[in-house]
């Protein structure tokens, strides 16, 4: 008798352990249902597939998509990175229909001082460089990244290569006015039912979102480039050899945490726009 009450006892605990489990991966009872969007700001053409997945050939060119995404719902109103807009940029990267992520929000239906908060992938031009845009974002960044970029990476021996020093001061200004919010690592809760993942070292702390819900959806930005790196388990060339390995393992945490990889949207890949129902530049994600 003792036996069985033992082993019922034991059943018990490790129902608990696994409805534990299931919790951590379950959205917060008080998570809203987002509406997620992608907004197209501008295309890159030409662009060599080889430096997005490692193996592509020499020859082989797209059209990428610049894009921010949009997420809202609790009262927020939610960009995922912020785009650019500053003019030295043009010279290195030709854009076609680059129309500024201010205006493009507008055809989401949200006016720049509604947007409630921009977390940004990484320090990169194409990324950062539209904070100052939205004035009354608070801004959430990883805590590492920003200590690099605006102190280490310009001092002799630092890399800041990619980065705006335009950019890097806004930042510092934000953060005077208290509008700056430092992510301490991974996987960490910024919002109910929105949570931040560090990646492999595009930059020197990069991070990737969770969207939570029904269906959860995972924003990829940099970590992931085209859905073409899923599907070939190939990383970007963008990445050091050291972190490669580390981008691939983190493609395949994103398609678990999202639960299925038509449920990862990577960063750059203009299919995103045929894969979802799209208006114009704004595709429907959820």
């Amino acid at each position: 008798m003792q036996k069985i009450v033992s082993v019922a006892c034991l059943l018990v605990v490790l129902a608990l352990a696994i409805g534990a489990g299931a919790a951590t991966n379950a959205a917060p009872p008080d998570a809203p249902e987002y509406s997620i969007q992608a907004i197209r700001y501008a295309d890159l053409p030409d662009f060599p597939v080889s430096e997005l997945a490692i193996g592509a050939p020499k020859d082989e060119k797209i059209e990428i998509a610049m894009a921010i995404w949009l997420i809202r719902g609790g009262g927020h109103n939610i960009l995922f990175d912020s785009g650019f807009h500053r003019e030295s940029w043009f010279k290195y990267f030709p854009m076609k229909n680059f129309l500024r992520p201010d205006e493009c929000v507008k055809l989401a239906g949200v006016k720049p001082e509604e947007v409630t908060d921009i977390v940004i992938s990484h320090a990169h031009w194409d990324h950062m460089g539209g904070i100052d845009l939205f004035p009354k974002a608070t801004v959430w960044i990883q805590k590492e990244e920003f200590r690099y970029y605006t102190g280490e990476a310009w001092q002799a021996g630092g890399n800041h290569g990619g980065i705006d020093p335009e950019d890097a001061k806004e930042l510092v200004k934000i953060n005077t006015e208290g509008r700056l919010r430092l992510v301490d690592g991974d996987n960490q809760e910024i919002l109910p039912g929105i949570r931040a993942f560090t990646g492999s070292r595009h930059t020197y702390s990069s991070q990737y979102l969770r969207v939570d819900g029904k269906q959860p959806f995972v924003l990829a930005s940099d970590n992931c480039y085209l859905y073409r790196n899923l599907q070939e388990h190939k990383s970007s060339a963008t990445f050091s050899e050291a972190d490669r390995e580390g981008n691939i393992k983190q493609q395949a945490r994103m398609i678990e945490l999202a639960g299925s990889a038509d449920r990862v949207v990577p960063g750059h890949d203009a299919s995103q726009f045929q894969k979802f129902p799209t208006e114009g530049r704004v595709a429907k994600i959820r």
